[in-house]
């Protein structure tokens, strides 16, 4: 299995170029770091695209979901309550041990990473789902007034 790499990504979605790659990678080379840190302290990359390449990097190992149809222990639904997991597209599916398995989407995986990170306090390892499937079994597990799975489909995610 072929890892994709974090500075082909950047390069593929336009934010450096073939040569800015090279560059961050001898760099890394020279003195270490994280590849993201170094793209942008070196070329003012941003946060949020390093986070968005980051996921689209994620997306190609974890695993896929369809959380419609997932065995939702109501323990592992007690972590968080219903509005956070609309809030953050997070879906607590499991206890595993100590470690909670969530769902969340690509496009929201860097926002759950950091919320499991503050308010959880345990191990979080995610899987991924579509937005739409998501958002229904948010529907199904995480009812709430005035809150629908079509809602999941924001900038980026179709159904």
């Amino acid at each position: 299995m072929r890892t994709v790499q974090l500075g082909d990504l950047l390069v593929r979605h336009g934010v450096l170029t073939g040569d800015q790659r090279d560059a961050v990678l001898a760099a890394q080379r020279d003195r270490g770091g994280p590849f993201g840190v170094l793209a942008e302290e070196m070329f003012g990359v941003s946060p949020a695209a390093v986070e968005r390449a980051w996921a689209e990097q994620y997306s190609h190992f974890c695993p896929h979901i369809d959380p419609r149809n997932y065995p939702v222990q109501a323990r592992a639904l007690e972590a968080i309550t219903r509005r956070q997991a609309w809030q953050f597209r997070v879906l607590p599916l499991q206890w595993q041990g100590d470690e909670l398995i969530a769902c969340t989407t690509q496009d929201s995986l860097p926002r759950a990473l950091k919320f499991t990170g503050w308010r959880i306090g345990h191990c979080c390892q995610f899987v991924l789902a579509d937005a739409l499937a998501l958002g229904e079994a948010l529907e199904k597990h995480c009812p709430m007034a005035g809150m629908e799975a079509s809602m999941m489909l924001g900038a980026g995610e179709a159904a």
